[in-house]
């Protein structure tokens, strides 16, 4: 709209010719209109212009909800702060483990551990409040929670209950069920388990053997027309099941969150079809990526192209985009198409779907929905929605990572880095990063402490009161709760908080980490052992579901734990976490074929 002409705003009316007045005799001047008349016209001129510009405005909106690719939320690019409204030079880093912190997170995975080892044993899930637990499907289960918590179990020094645990999965877990699992969540909960442990224990055999076992089970998912995964697995039949609730189609985060686990079974075993199997589906993921770099959540099996859905940061999109990065790091950088894959996602992401509240300026990420009008007469359009799923929080602490090494100007930038140690992509997602972190951190800013599964941000702030988000058709205390309104102890905050105090130093983040904990330990947790989810964040006291999801343990104490520890343990230019939070060291592929684009 910039080049197009000036505006009724700005239009001017024509100057009058001077010569021709001048040259005007008395005689043939006009006698002057009425008063009434001019004051009439005036009016007129007035209200065409009102309408007018009430018209460009809306035309204005209109496109602007309607074609993300064109007109985006201002991105303003702040001063550099390493955080986000602080002084440099205020604060001293200081990586020394805070004891009694720690220490008692490691109290908190006991009760959490000790309760689901008396009451459910072997079972994937646990549900506190009922004192039993539950299998995934009736053939029985595959360990989600031991195998799950092993490598927390690990890092905490927690020997005893580890030998237990361990003595569980030598002498009980078994692959051999004739039923259908997931295929995503079994990779990341256990083959990613079994790895880490490993590595952990500095090579114990039982887990390689197990790992590689489930692996060689899981590898028929990929036999499909494009090479994408069946999102199920019978593992006892070795063969891909079709999700009937997708239609033939398999979730992007899904199918491409796979590789960290797969390629690092394949550098241990060196059996090379564990590497080109999840290698393959990047290949077909980046042939159909389009330009600006986003996915939408859902692709076809059949042809391997992505299917008109939305994009977005939250539940069926955010590990993809966090897998991009990881990839890269885990082979040491040698990858270099994935740091370019992971740049494109980053530039799409900060073009269209980052966005600045109104009050307190928060940084959020939103989603893009495609809607086609009635009939299919028009083509498809995007509109905005201003929703951010508590799982689109990993995405502050990574791009604060990405920065740091895929768009760092110097092979190990100070901590924190320097304006001069990152190039302008760096630069700007560590601006991104550390105020996503900040607008993570408040929305835990509710009556409980807590934050929500979903906000919504407001496109405007009617009144001083207003917060910038709030919870989608919340509803008061005592009547029934929303989904939205649930916390179930999720780690993506924590996971963030952990990342940015690693490369920052900075306490405020040990200081939000804390806050989130007593949270935790406030609401969350169950008298009699174990932690339970809350059903509305806002109505106090809380009200519990009965469920302790396996990621408490293996992901949200883990982090934290590591939050107030010291930084030489898991250093994180010696590991990446896979996206349930087990560790998997990064290694040079030398024995295996990489890159095959």
């Amino acid at each position: 709209m910039a080049d197009s002409a000036p505006t009724l705003r700005n239009r001017k009316p024509p100057a009058a010719d001077s010569t021709t007045a001048s040259a005007a005799s008395p005689d043939t001047k006009k006698p002057a209109p009425p008063a009434r008349a001019g004051i009439l016209t005036y009016l007129i001129t007035f209200l065409a212009l009102v309408v007018a510009l009430g018209v460009t405005t809306l035309a204005g909106l209109y496109l602007y909800e309607l074609n993300p690719n064109e007109y985006f939320y201002p991105n303003p690019v702040p001063p550099w702060e390493v955080v986000p409204g602080d002084t440099p030079g205020n604060w001293t880093v200081d990586f020394s483990a805070d004891l009694e912190k720690r220490d008692a997170v490691v109290a908190a995975f006991k009760h959490a551990w000790l309760a689901y080892e008396r009451d459910a044993m072997g079972c994937d899930e646990y549900h506190p409040i009922g004192h039993k637990g539950t299998n995934l499907t009736s053939a029985g289960g595959i360990g989600y929670t031991v195998v799950d918590s092993l490598d927390t179990m690990l890092i905490m020094g927690l020997d005893d209950e580890y030998a237990r645990a361990r003595a569980w999965v030598e002498n009980h877990l078994s692959f051999d069920r004739d039923a259908e699992f997931n295929t995503f969540e079994t990779t990341i909960r256990v083959l990613g388990g079994l790895l880490s442990a490993y590595d952990l224990t500095e090579g114990d055999p039982l887990y390689l053997s197990l790992a590689t076992d489930l692996g060689e089970r899981l590898l028929p998912v990929f036999d499909t027309p494009a090479g994408l995964p069946y999102s199920l697995v019978n593992l006892a039949q070795r063969k891909g099941v079709m999700d009937p609730d997708n239609r033939g189609l398999v979730s992007t985060a899904e199918a491409a969150s796979l590789q960290l686990e797969f390629r690092y079974l394949a550098f241990l075993t060196e059996r090379e079809e564990f590497w080109e199997k999840a290698e393959e589906v990047m290949n077909v993921i980046r042939r159909a990526v389009p330009s600006n770099g986003l996915a939408t959540i859902f692709m076809s099996m059949q042809a391997g192209r992505f299917m008109s859905a939305e994009i977005r940061l939250g539940s069926r999109g955010d590990s993809y985009y966090e897998y991009l990065l990881k990839q890269y790091l885990q082979t040491g950088g040698i990858e270099g198409v994935y740091r370019d894959m992971y740049r494109a996602a980053m530039d799409g992401i900060h073009t269209n779907m980052i966005g600045v509240s109104n009050n307190k300026k928060l940084t959020y990420t939103l989603e893009i929905h495609p809607r086609r009008a009635e009939f299919n007469k028009q083509p498809l359009t995007w509109v905005r929605a201003l929703k951010q799923d508590h799982l689109a929080c990993f995405l502050g602490g990574s791009l604060m990572l990405g920065a740091t090494t895929a768009n760092s100007l110097v092979l190990r930038p100070s901590i924190p880095p320097k304006e001069e140690e990152l190039d302008e992509r760096g630069k700007r997602d560590w601006a991104t990063g550390a105020g996503l972190v900040e607008t993570c951190v408040d929305t835990y800013r509710t009556a409980s402490g807590l934050a929500p599964e979903i906000v919504y941000f407001r496109d405007r702030v009617e009144s001083r009161g207003e917060s910038d988000w709030y919870i989608k058709d919340a509803r008061p205390p005592g009547e029934p709760p929303v989904y939205d309104a649930r916390y179930i102890l999720r780690p993506e905050t924590v996971e963030s908080l952990f990342l940015a105090w690693r490369l920052t130093g900075h306490p405020r983040y040990r200081e939000y980490g804390w806050q989130i904990f007593q949270a935790i330990e406030k609401h969350c947790r169950v008298p009699s052992g174990g932690y339970a989810s809350v059903l509305n964040v806002e109505e106090v006291p809380v009200k519990w579901e009965d469920k302790m999801e396996t990621f408490l343990m293996s992901e949200t104490l883990k982090y934290l734990y590591l939050l107030f520890s010291d930084d030489k343990v898991l250093p994180l230019d010696e590991y990446v976490f896979n996206t349930e939070a087990h560790p998997l060291p990064i290694f040079r592929p030398d024995n295996i074929r990489v890159g095959g684009y």
